[in-house]
């Protein structure tokens, strides 16, 4: 069994594709780009304002599941540039707990809407 999970502190998705799915306990977070929720426009101008947002955005995501980054095991980011990598690096680590979660770190061509970051996340309710 699925449930989505829906919030409008977040993003509303820009596809075919939930916020989040939980599954068994599991909650798989789609991936975040710096979207106000308001507005659905791109914020900030730096890789490191774009995390912020990004990390708000999941954080929203999370809470409407029952959850916090506390409960998330493994991550996925991706960069437009991987010169950006130090500066997402500080802004992301700032949000997660010791130990920090399992991660890979990508530079692809594009994002959605040309956003500088996106994330995705995996976290376990307990």
């Amino acid at each position: 069994m699925r449930r989505p999970i829906q919030t409008p502190a977040a993003p509303a998705a820009i596809g075919p594709y939930s916020q989040a799915i939980e599954a068994q306990g599991v909650v798989y977070l789609s991936g975040q780009i710096p979207l106000d929720p308001a507005t659905m426009t791109l914020v900030g101008e730096t890789a490191a304002e774009q995390t912020h947002q990004v990390m708000n955005n999941l954080s929203a995501v999370l809470k409407a599941a029952g959850c916090g980054f506390e409960h998330v095991v493994r991550c996925t980011i991706y960069l437009a540039d991987m010169g950006d990598f130090a500066a997402v690096n500080e802004v992301y680590g700032g949000y997660m707990p010791t130990p920090p979660p399992a991660r890979a770190t990508i530079q692809v061509a594009r994002l959605p809407k040309d956003a500088l970051v996106e994330i995705d996340a995996i976290a376990v309710k307990s």
